[in-house]
């Protein structure tokens, strides 16, 4: 039994880690392009997913609203 909870801590941990990773991805201004693909698999199968290069585009307009850069 201890291979059980030590198999199940470490998937914890592993869990653990990849939200740590998320949210600095996050803070960071860095889009989820993954957890996209696997919102869209789980919840629109019958809708074609963005390329990377669309939803990154779709983040930065979303992120800061496709104004001009202004300075001060």
């Amino acid at each position: 039994m201890p291979e059980a909870k030590a198999s199940q801590g470490l998937a914890r941990l592993g869990q653990a880690g990849r939200y740590f990773a998320q949210g600095l991805r996050l803070m960071v201004g860095l889009p989820d392009y993954g957890g996209y693909l696997e919102h869209m698999q789980r919840t629109h199968p019958d809708q074609e997913p963005m390329s990377y290069e669309a939803f990154f585009r779709e983040r930065q307009q979303a992120r800061y609203g496709g104004r001009a850069g202004k300075c001060c």
